[in-house]
């Protein structure tokens, strides 16, 4: 029986350091890390986690939002890892633990409330956004050309005198910009 670690964060800018303190205190004899968003399954370290568990080994996290973020998601994971005859538990979660029934079905149930969550806050962030433009606020990149300068290339190509490059460079921009401007 091995006790294996998994850790990650979500960027870059984050740091494992609590997490892998957290997983040797536990006993992991090997942790898996990683920076990669929860969101997407394409995690190299989890998917290579998954693959070494043998019969008895025990897969050990510090929360469950490390491991996924919808309970389709976590639920296959968990089932990945008792199809491997292995076992999964949370440090933080204790009732996260695939040896009982019990946990089981805890485990099902949270997952679920999880998953309930992330589309809240996934609303809630349409409806902030949906506000934020009702208010006037402009979102993607600020525009290469003022409607002025919009306005004065577009007479200046219209009249034929000077090459789409000729008006780009001028306003240091592509020509591909000024052969799409509208009027």
């Amino acid at each position: 029986m091995t006790v294996y670690g998994y850790a990650r964060v979500s960027t870059s800018g984050q740091s494992l350091e609590a997490q892998l303190a957290e997983l040797k205190a536990a006993g992991a004899a090997k942790i898996f890390q990683e920076k990669a968003t929860g969101k997407n399954r394409d995690r190299a370290q989890l998917d290579h986690a998954l693959k070494v568990l043998g019969e008895g080994d025990v897969l050990i996290i510090t929360r469950l939002d490390r491991l996924a973020r919808s309970s389709r998601d976590l639920l296959n994971i968990v089932k990945q890892i008792t199809d491997a005859g292995a076992s999964f538990r949370s440090l933080k979660d204790s009732w996260a633990d695939t040896t009982t029934a019990q946990g089981r079905l805890i485990l099902t149930v949270l997952a679920g409330l999880a998953e309930f969550e992330r589309e809240l806050i996934v609303e809630r962030t349409g409806e902030g956004r949906d506000r934020a433009m009702a208010d006037g606020v402009v979102f993607g990149r600020k525009p290469k050309l003022t409607n002025h300068q919009k306005r004065e290339a577009i007479r200046r190509r219209d009249a034929g005198e000077e090459t789409l490059m000729e008006i780009a460079r001028s306003y240091n921009v592509s020509h591909s910009l000024i052969s799409r401007l509208r009027a």
